[in-house]
Parts: structure tokens; C-alpha cells; sequence
């Protein structure tokens, strides 16, 4: 199980704070080149830890933008990795693209990632409102993101991953209506919608800060929830995380197993890893020459006692997940380093569900419309746990 990140970006989106570098095909050639010889010897030098986690072998390139990368650099990467360690067969091989660069580089492209055995994609489309996607800064319009989709279907991509955001101060009920009407004549097999975050580094943070943006109030954003949950349940789609939804048998098998606590490698800057034990992470920085620094820069020692189990409550650990949610049993079971403070915020909001009709006291699974808060009640837990 391995993750790759690729720290590349043609524009920064206008919430995002994930680790990322401004570049382009033509111009940065050189920089593309170093980062693969990078990333090659770095998992030459973490095989036997690749080889640790091949019980579930999965592949899932993200970023930045992976779109961005030349074919023939990613083709390098991965010929590497699978004499390295990751199996030529994955059950799973994901990456991420803008809509974009699919339609920039069209059916030959997509048709050349299949050949190094992709086998789904997730891409982000965030919007189909274009006032919208040109607030969020990002590079396609609504009309790109409909090409990039037929491109995908057409050149035989049949496991389509959809990103989606909500939660903007701005976006009204009509337009996400309108976005998840279209998206559902589309019909991917997974979709993932995200709410809008307040990130500190990003250019967002700094819209905040200067008064230039208004945060969403939570009753905007649940009410945008609550619409995604119904629109995409009564189309067919099982609502298996907090934010993600998929047909019937086509759950990522990846991502679910972060949440299972699942060991992974994850190469590149900025990536996370997990032995089963610790956590680790790479230096979020390249050399100006496209080198990486020292892999890992940091580690979280032993997983805090407190930390898997709200990892479970948060995101519904799959071994005990139900179609609607979490299965609460898990709550139960906090070691006693949990803190008293900490202990009452989880187990009193739950019980707060159960007589707003959130919680099934049966077999104590979350109802659908208890996620919005499930979140909130992590977040809780964080707050009172830290000194």
C-alpha cells in the first residue's frame, strides 16, 4: 500500500494548502527529471518497507497535480516501484487529474495511463458553477470539466472517482442542486464531497484574516450536506464515509483502508507513512535542484492511545461500518489514557443523537443525517484532549 506524492501544480487553488510547487511541462523540465530520480531512490532505500505493507496492494498517486507530471516521467516512476516492491497487478491503482490537462492532453494521455495499469481516477471537478471554479482559482471551467469526463469514458477509464466541495459561503442550495443533477446524469462510480476548510497557509486563510471572506454558518453547510446525503442516496449510491459515496462494490479500497489503520509508504514531499505503529513524514520542501531532502523529517513516536480510536469514530472504521455510518461499540473501548474532558465529549454528543433520532440505540449505528455532527464531535474530542 503506497502513496506518491507529486508536488507539482500549474496554479495554486484558492483553499488549498497542501504541499505543492508551481510548475510547468515545457519550463520545468529539469525540475520534473530530478523529482523522479528523487522519488526512485527513496523507495529504493524504503523497499523492505514497501514490501511490509504488500498484504494490500494498492497504488494511489495524488497531489498537487499528478496530471501535470509527463507521461513518460510517471512511466519511470512506476516501471521502478513494480521492481521495487509494489506488484504489477494492484487491486487498486488510483490517481489524481485536473479536468484540464485531460482535455489539454486528451484520449492518447488517459489511454497511456491505463497502460501502466490505472485502473481509476479521480478527478477534480469541485463545481460545475463557473463563477464558482474561478473563485476557487482553479484551471478548468464547467465545460472542461463535461469534456474531461466524456475523454475519460471514451478512451476506457470505467472506475471514475469525482471530487466535489461544499460549504461556500456563497453557493446556494439551487446551484449545488444543479452541480449533483448533472454530476448524477454523468454517473460515476465514486463521488467525494468535501466541505470547505479554513486553511491557515492558504490564500483563503489570508482572505479571512483580511476580511475578504466570511466563513459559511455550520446551518449553511449542514443544509448543503443534507442535500448532497439525500440527492446521491436516492440515486443508488451508498454513502460509505463521511464525505464519500459509491455504487454499489466500487467503495475505494485505499483511502477505507486508512481509516482500518492500515501500514502504507508514502513517497515524496510531504507524504505521511504508518508502520502500524508510528507515524512518519517526509520533509514538505524540494531543493531548488528537485532533490529531495532526508525522507523523514518527523515522527509521531507510538500512535497516541487516544488517537485510534477517534480515527474509527471520525471516519467510520470499514471492519464495523454500517451502509449509514459508524458502529459506536468502538466508543466503548478507549484505553484509559483518554482524558475524563476528552471521554465526555464523545460519548455525550452521541447521546445527544440518539434522542434528536440520530442513533439507533439497537445496534448503535450513526444515521446519515448524524455524519455532519459525527465530524463536529471529532473535532470536540481533539479540542478538550489537548493540554
Amino acid at each position: 500500500m503506497v502513496y506518491l506524492h507529486v508536488p507539482f501544480c500549474r496554479s495554486f487553488c484558492t483553499y488549498c494548502d497542501f504541499y505543492s510547487e508551481i510548475a510547468c511541462r515545457g519550463r520545468d523540465a529539469q525540475l520534473f527529471e530530478a523529482y523522479t530520480d528523487a522519488v526512485c531512490a527513496e523507495a529504493s532505500r524504503r523497499r523492505d518497507e514497501i514490501e511490509a505493507t504488500r498484504d494490500l496492494d494498492t497504488l494511489y498517486i495524488g497531489g498537487g497535480t499528478p496530471s501535470v507530471l509527463p507521461l513518460s516521467l510517471l512511466r519511470k516512476i512506476i516501471s521502478f516501484l513494480m521492481s521495487g516492491g509494489v506488484p504489477p497487478e494492484l487491486v487498486e491503482f488510483t490517481i489524481e487529474v485536473n479536468p484540464e490537462d485531460i482535455v489539454e492532453r486528451g484520449p492518447e494521455y488517459v489511454r497511456g495511463l491505463l497502460g501502466l495499469g490505472v485502473n481509476r481516477v479521480s478527478m477534480g471537478v469541485q463545481s460545475l458553477d463557473d463563477g464558482i471554479l474561478r473563485w476557487m482559482n482553479r484551471r478548468h471551467d464547467a465545460a472542461h470539466a463535461r469534456q474531461a469526463f466524456r475523454i475519460l469514458r471514451g478512451a476506457g477509464v470505467d472506475n471514475v472517482s469525482v471530487d466535489l466541495i461544499f460549504g461556500l459561503s456563497q453557493l446556494s442550495l439551487q446551484t449545488l442542486d444543479a452541480t449533483v443533477s448533472e454530476i448524477l446524469e454523468w454517473r460515476p462510480e465514486h463521488i467525494s464531497a468535501y466541505q470547505l476548510s479554513i486553511e491557515e497557509d492558504s490564500a483563503l486563510g489570508e482572505m479571512v484574516r483580511l476580511g475578504r471572506y466570511i466563513e459559511a454558518p455550520q446551518e449553511q453547510c449542514a443544509a448543503q450536506y443534507a442535500l448532497l446525503c439525500k440527492r446521491l442516496r436516492a440515486a443508488g449510491y451508498v454513502h460509505y464515509e463521511i464525505s464519500n459515496w459509491a455504487l454499489p462494490g466500487r467503495e475505494a479500497v485505499h483511502n477505507s483502508a486508512y481509516w482500518a489503520r492500515h501500514p502504507y509508504v508514502g513517497l515524496g514531499p510531504g507524504a505521511h507513512s504508518f508502520d502500524g505503529t508510528r507515524r512518519s513524514w517526509n520533509a514538505a520542501c524540494l531543493r531548488q535542484n528537485g532533490e529531495l531532502p532526508p525522507e523523514t523529517s518527523g515522527c509521531a513516536g507510538p500512535l497516541p492511545s487516544d488517537d485510534g480510536p477517534l480515527e474509527g469514530l471520525a471516519t467510520g472504521a470499514p471492519e464495523n461500518a454500517s451502509i449509514f455510518g459508524v458502529v459506536m461499540p468502538r466508543v466503548a473501548r478507549f484505553p484509559e489514557a483518554v482524558t475524563a474532558p476528552a471521554m465526555q465529549a464523545v460519548i455525550w454528543w452521541p447521546q445527544n443523537w440518539r434522542k434528536g433520532g440520530l442513533q439507533e440505540r439497537r445496534n448503535e449505528v450513526i444515521r446519515e443525517q448524524g455524519f455532519y455532527n459525527q465530524n463536529w464531535c471529532g473535532c470536540e474530542f481533539s479540542r478538550h484532549d489537548n493540554p
